[in-house]
């Protein structure tokens, strides 16, 4: 027995440090009941904004979308089926054929994010009022709003499903392809066939292109802007002076990492600092006033975490 469980301990230790395992563990864990309730809340809101997105502008308007809204709004102006229904039928195959690849955590969130939005297209969208106003703030505001809401579920870890699902089986069958390029030959197919069978003109074609783009702009400020920032790396021969007078203007802390130059072959030191926009301004001046002689690179950071940033 004791032999057994000897065993069975050290299998447990190696799978633990096989690669990935620890993500796999975690896409499998259990939703608690308060998570769920508010992934619930977060749905309801997204969805809200979704539906007002599909429904109230681009129905309304008659734009073309992309993922399976789009492939619903478009069977929705040639035969009238509902939006909500046939975005929650489209998914079905989708599901099924990506299931293995999802895990039971992000399986299950997303189920749960693609029926209610589903249902509020069909049944909460219609009561309100669908706007007939100038069409480029139509287009604007349905990439806004929809935008905002699956940025929400995103957030949250979830999906709702569409092109995501798609995505992930056509990247399993051809994986050497990179998911940009998969998402871009999608989301093209959807908008060209909606202008080609349904809108029939090129501004059609145009408010499609704008949509899926403001879409994409905006989730990805969402999801990033609010703990990006600026990265930038100083090759110096004063590195504790350069950290020293960082520190001192700015209240950022830095790190001095070892390098070599390649054509003198002289010992540099190399200061890494992220902070705001704005407090980068000061350092970029600051940088010069400290070593006249220093070299260095600013780049953009999509997301910051750790003490003086997000937390996590």
């Amino acid at each position: 027995m004791k032999e057994r469980n000897k065993q069975k301990e050290q299998k447990n230790q190696k799978e633990q440090t096989l690669p990935g395992r620890s993500m796999l563990k975690y896409l499998s864990q259990k939703i608690s009941v308060k998570e769920m309730l508010i992934d619930i809340v977060v749905d309801l809101i997204a969805g809200c904004l979704i539906a007002a997105g599909v429904y109230n502008f681009a129905a309304a308007q008659g734009f073309p979308m992309v993922g399976f809204n789009g492939v619903a709004l478009i069977l929705y102006q040639l035969f009238r089926f509902p939006i909500g229904l046939t975005v929650l039928i489209l998914n079905i195959p989708a599901t099924l054929l990506c299931f293995k690849q999802m895990g039971r955590r992000f399986f299950i969130k997303s189920l749960k994010s693609i029926a209610i939005t589903s249902v509020i297209i069909d049944t909460v969208a219609p009561l309100f009022p669908v706007y007939q106003g100038d069409k480029l703030l139509a287009a604007v505001c349905c990439a806004a709003v929809s935008g905002i809401g699956y940025a929400l579920i995103y957030m949250r870890e979830s999906s709702t499903g569409g092109t995501d699902f798609l995505m992930m089986a056509i990247r399993k069958k051809i994986p050497h392809v990179s998911l940009g390029n998969i998402v871009l030959v999608l989301d093209a197919l959807v908008v060209v066939a909606g202008t080609a069978f349904v809108y029939k003109d090129i501004d059609s074609l145009i408010y499609g292109t704008m949509i899926a783009v403001i879409i994409a702009i905006v989730v990805d400020k969402l999801l990033y802007r609010t703990s990006s920032g600026k990265v930038t790396l100083i090759v110096t021969d004063k590195g504790q002076e350069m950290c020293d007078a960082i520190s001192v203007t700015t209240d950022r802390g830095s790190t001095i990492l070892n390098g070599i130059g390649s054509y003198t072959g002289d010992n540099k030191d190399v200061v890494f600092c992220a902070c705001n926009n704005k407090q980068m301004y000061g350092i970029r001046k600051l940088a010069k006033k400290v070593d006249p002689d220093c070299f260095f690179v600013i780049m953009e950071s999509n997301e910051v975490v750790g003490e003086g940033f997000k937390n996590n």
